[in-house]
């Protein structure tokens, strides 16, 4: 049974990363850490765990379980929990789905399959999600990629899961297109059941609140979780000034995380944490390797532009 049980997808969301050790295996009492100090960040709604920002595509069933269970045990009386569902086949999404059910999930975040890049049809697509709801009673998150992956939504599609798929309550948009990330917006919150749009919209994501978004989930929140909330909350209280002092702080930071290779943007956010003495190591997952001494270097300076850091101050990335 989910441990909030009203619990919708709304607000502030951070995803948090997951520490490992040097063989690889999960620094629980780091991630325990980790978890306490993202939660205890004021105007947060819930926490995500098991997605991208955990490297979840290298853990195992067994480890996802885990990880939701520390997580249960460190702040799940808090704070609801978001599970994510990532699998190819709907038979395994499903089963995930049950285990975070039962494991006390308040909602799950729905990866595309990666089959999807070779093609999709809208029945394809209604059909994974109809195999996760008919598993669990908790609200889903369709994470909507960008159209070019051939893992996102096209709009007719979209429109017919919301439809079809009644417990689908909200999308993480990363769409990656301003037309479409309005259309989200201003077409899926204002359903006869609104379907809430979550930005993802990390290195923009001044500009993607201030066109009505009623959340977000993101991984940076990982680092910066006060900023992220403050930000959305000077966007809601229309205070732009104030927002727009927030964005010139997030904005140094967002051009490192983000810069290419995309896929080392959580690679990235680790080594932030070390340098803010927040986590031990910034150990990752094979097929990600450790970053190198001049892009630390170049996040550290991030750091130090977002007034996280002083230049003297920080520990060596590791």
């Amino acid at each position: 049974m989910p441990r909030h049980k009203s619990y919708l997808p709304h607000g502030v969301i951070p995803a948090v990363l997951l520490p490992f050790d040097a063989e690889l295996a999960i620094d629980e009492a780091g991630f325990r850490k980790h978890l306490r100090d993202v939660a205890a960040t004021p105007g947060i709604t819930a926490i995500t765990i098991n997605a991208h920002s955990t490297e979840v595509a290298s853990c195992s069933f067994d480890e996802q379980r885990r990880i939701l269970d520390i997580a249960q045990d460190e702040i799940g009386v808090r704070l609801p929990l978001i599970n994510g569902i990532w699998a190819d086949g709907s038979l395994e999404a499903a089963r995930l789905a049950r285990m975070a059910e039962a494991g006390g999930a308040s909602a799950l975040l729905v990866f595309p399959p990666a089959p999807f890049t070779l093609g999709q049809s809208a029945a394809m697509a209604i059909a994974h999600f109809q195999h996760i709801a008919e598993a669990t009673e908790l609200p889903l998150i369709a994470f909507q990629y960008p159209l070019a992956t051939g893992q996102g939504y096209p709009p007719d599609t979209l429109l017919q899961m919301c439809e079809k798929v009644p417990s689908i309550r909200a999308i993480k948009d990363w769409i990656g297109n301003v037309p479409a990330h309005e259309w989200h917006v201003r077409t899926l919150q204002n359903l006869p059941r609104p379907v809430t749009v979550l930005s993802t919209h990390s290195a923009w994501l001044f500009a993607s609140l201030v066109l009505g978004c009623n959340g977000l989930l993101s991984g940076s929140g990982s680092v910066i979780p006060d900023l992220q909330s403050a930000l959305f909350k000077a966007v809601k209280d229309n205070d732009l000034l104030e927002a727009k002092r927030l964005n010139d702080r997030i904005e140094p930071l967002m051009r490192v995380f983000y810069a290419d290779p995309f896929v080392d943007m959580h690679n990235r956010m680790k080594e932030a944490l070390v340098l803010l003495g927040r986590i031990p190591r910034a150990y990752v997952r094979p097929p990600l390797v450790k970053i190198q001494r001049a892009e630390i270097d170049r996040i550290r300076q991030g750091l130090i532009d977002a007034g996280l850091l002083a230049k003297a101050v920080g520990r060596d990335a590791a």
